[in-house]
């Protein structure tokens, strides 16, 4: 919706499932990204939404292809989709530690290789922008799987950017800290602490808002100045989301 206000028309794409019996908090549905179509042609611009999943290299390759013929071009690629889970490293399953790393790293790698050869092909240069976390660049017990991919995110920023600069592709992370979403499951966060009360350390309070959380619209804020001309010096860069919090 940010991105549609200040003029582009919107690829989007969605699971619009439970990604893994793994992941214990509320999914998006098919009438969430229907609204987000709704929302998005409310705003004047065009979308094409569809159901799939990152992991599934050819349907990100369709779905790019069809974009671009409906629209011309690809300029702005914000690869946000992910997924959280909870539990020591020693003790998570394969399919806990396959399915976050599989969305997260791995589905992130293959919406770039989809998207990233038509950006280079148009020749208008372009804006990548990579959602990682705070856990990409900090210690988070309790969910190590989740850090590791989102610090594998971070690095795929950084040589990205290098790769690209030749074609005028700048590609920037950002690393948002305890956003009001589903995600938080803070049920799940509190027995981890309660079990192992010394975790609680490495989720620090954000000094700018020290009680509560972000809103989803404060990142997409950030993320909408990254896509723009406003940023155009600034390629390989981690943007700290986080209100002070890793300053802790």
């Amino acid at each position: 919706m940010r991105l549609a206000r200040e003029g582009a028309d919107i690829i989007a794409l969605d699971i619009c499932a439970p990604v893994s019996s793994t992941i214990t908090y509320t999914p998006a549905t098919p009438e969430d990204l229907s609204e987000t179509v709704r929302l998005v042609e409310a705003e004047g611009r065009k979308v094409l939404a569809r159901e799939a999943d990152i992991r599934d290299d050819v349907a990100l390759r369709e779905l790019v292809a069809d974009g671009v013929e409906q629209f011309g071009r690809l300029d702005i690629l914000v690869a946000n989709a992910g997924v959280l889970g909870w539990g020591r490293l020693w003790e998570l399953s394969d399919e806990q530690w396959d399915t976050v790393i599989g969305v997260n790293l791995t589905g992130t790698f293959r919406t770039l290789r989809a998207a990233i050869p038509t950006m280079i092909e148009a020749g208008h240069g372009g804006s990548i922008v990579l959602v990682s976390s705070s856990a990409g660049l900090k210690a988070t017990p309790g969910n190590s799987h989740y850090s590791a991919s989102k610090h594998g995110v971070t690095g795929l920023t950084n040589s990205l950017a290098i790769e690209l600069g030749e074609y005028g592709i700048r590609v920037n992370s950002i690393h948002p800290y305890s956003i009001d979403t589903p995600m938080i499951e803070p049920e799940a966060m509190m027995e981890i602490f309660a079990k192992h009360p010394t975790y609680v350390h490495s989720f620090p309070p954000m000094p700018l808002q020290y009680k509560g959380f972000m809103t989803a619209d404060e990142v997409a804020d950030v993320v909408v100045w990254l896509a723009g001309d406003g940023s155009a010096t600034l390629s390989g860069t981690q943007i700290h989301v986080d209100k002070g919090a890793l300053k802790y």
